[in-house]
């Protein structure tokens, strides 16, 4: 006997949501089946490359496929995220992100893709605190000490920064603005030649990643007088941070984050999330960050997409008011 055709079409439908967790969980069980690549949108050896390649080596470890790192700098690193955006939607070319993706959008007049429409986020996964450090001859060692003497001399002081835009600006550029400070900027091209002029005197402060001066604060080059995230970092906890001195709920470390194309299946973003996750709980991973001073973070890829949006509005303002525009 023939079945009726909306019974046939009921069954099908009602098979097809019996074996869709199936499916998933195939899905997920077979990822990955051949090497993946990791796209860092920075150069080889730097603050972030360090980071992202202590992950793609343990995440290889875990996944039992080799993690290419592919270097693709240039543009505040929208060169490697433009080239993330066009990869194939599979899960073999991920993005190891920073907050630069934030700044973008407000900084450059136009971009080849939009992060929060053709990437999609995996997780958060580390921070390096930025360090407010002055030179040696400038006379203060509390953050309170530096304002006052800062205040006392407008337009005698300048600080440096990683470039036009760099989070070391925009962190250094607020931090003066909130407390009055009137100074001038001189923007590097790079942490690397900024901090040597802070070192010979000729810039006076600099908010810098904490992995880039960590040398010459041991050395007592410079002078580190407080951290720019919520929590002071595990590496110097008798240092304060600018939250709990004078810039009460500020938060602005160079975080660091994976993102894929839009489009890749729930299943392998929740895996590569699992993977992350598992990663930075490792004793080994959180040891070999900390020697760079930068701090774990995690998150779902729920909670890493409501963030990469609360920092590109929170951002925006700050670059308006640079009146910092890139091509």
């Amino acid at each position: 006997m023939n079945m009726p055709s909306t019974r046939r079409a009921a069954l099908a439908l009602a098979l097809a949501a019996a074996l869709a967790p199936w499916s998933a969980a195939q899905a997920q069980a077979a990822y990955p089946a051949k090497p993946i690549t990791m796209v860092v949108p920075f150069p080889p050896g730097g603050p972030t490359d360090l980071v992202a390649r202590v992950l793609a080596q343990k995440l290889s470890e875990q996944m039992g496929q080799p993690i290419v790192v592919d270097n693709r700098g240039g543009a505040n690193g929208n060169i490697g995220a433009v080239a993330v955006a066009k990869a194939a939607a599979d899960g073999y070319t991920l993005l190891y992100n920073t907050s630069s993706i934030t700044l973008s959008p407000s900084l450059y007049k136009s971009l080849p893709y939009d992060a929060q429409r053709d990437l999609a986020p995996v997780a958060l996964t580390a921070v390096v605190p930025l360090a407010l450090v002055v030179h040696p001859s400038v006379p203060a060692n509390t953050v309170a000490e530096f304002v006052a003497y800062a205040k006392a001399n407008p337009d005698k002081l300048s600080y440096g920064s990683a470039g036009n835009g760099n989070v070391t600006h925009l962190a250094a550029y607020q931090f003066a603005r909130t407390q009055g400070i009137v100074a001038t900027h001189v923007p590097y091209k790079g942490s690397a030649p900024a901090d040597v002029d802070l070192v010979a005197g000729q810039i006076q402060f600099m908010t810098d990643t904490i992995n880039s001066v960590m040398p010459f604060v041991k050395d007592k080059r410079i002078k580190l007088l407080a951290v720019t995230t919520a929590k002071r970092m595990s590496l110097f906890p008798q240092v304060p941070t600018l939250a709990e001195t004078v810039m009460p709920g500020f938060d602005a470390g160079a975080w660091q984050g994976l993102m894929v194309p839009a489009g890749t299946p729930a299943a392998v973003v929740q895996r590569l999330n699992a993977e992350v996750a598992k990663a930075l709980k490792s004793a080994d991973v959180r040891d070999r960050l900390a020697l760079q001073g930068a701090e774990p973070l995690g998150s779902s890829p729920e909670e890493y997409g409501a963030y990469l949006r609360k920092e590109t509005e929170r951002w925006a303002g700050v670059v308006k008011a640079t009146g910092v525009t890139l091509e």
